[in-house]
């Protein structure tokens, strides 16, 4: 069998498009593991500091919820595509806390694309994206330039 092309390319990334990131359960478990290596504060550690502190409850550190939109972002659409990586990004937002028990969705929302000058084969997507909790409050956002193989560079 032959090597199979992505199914997303930089052509389908068209501006105005919105894109499903699909769902994710927040378990304490995991909160308190990701806390535990990365941002050991009590309130990522432990339910009654995280309930005395103004986050309301065990509270996944911003950087956990980034990782975690990070794997909806990949499990949705950026495995199946040609990504080259990204440059950087242009912000995070922490806007909510994000609790043990959570359940949240995403989309992206594709603001603009434009081929490479010196590579014609290489088109940049500057891509918005929205992460929701169960209850439809904003509890992230973040704007970055995404790289992606254009699929016939010819007729880009």
């Amino acid at each position: 069998m032959g090597e199979r092309f992505p199914r997303y390319a930089y052509e389908d990334f068209t501006v105005g498009s919105e894109w499903s990131l699909g769902s994710k359960i927040v378990s304490a478990e995991e909160i308190i593991d990701f806390a535990s290596q990365f941002d050991p504060q009590p309130f990522h550690l432990d339910e009654a500091a995280g309930k005395a502190s103004i986050l309301g409850g065990l509270a996944a550190s911003g950087w956990h919820t980034v990782s975690m939109f990070m794997r909806m972002l990949c499990d949705a659409y950026l495995l199946d595509s040609t990504s080259q990586g990204a440059p950087g990004v242009d912000f995070v937002k922490w806007k909510y806390p994000v609790l043990a028990g959570d359940t949240l969705t995403g989309k992206t929302t594709i603001l603009d694309q434009r081929l490479s000058k010196s590579k014609p084969s290489l088109g940049f997507v500057k891509m918005h994206h929205d992460v929701f909790n169960q209850n439809g409050v904003l509890v992230c956002e973040l704007e970055h330039t995404a790289m992606f193989s254009v699929r016939e560079p010819s007729t880009a």
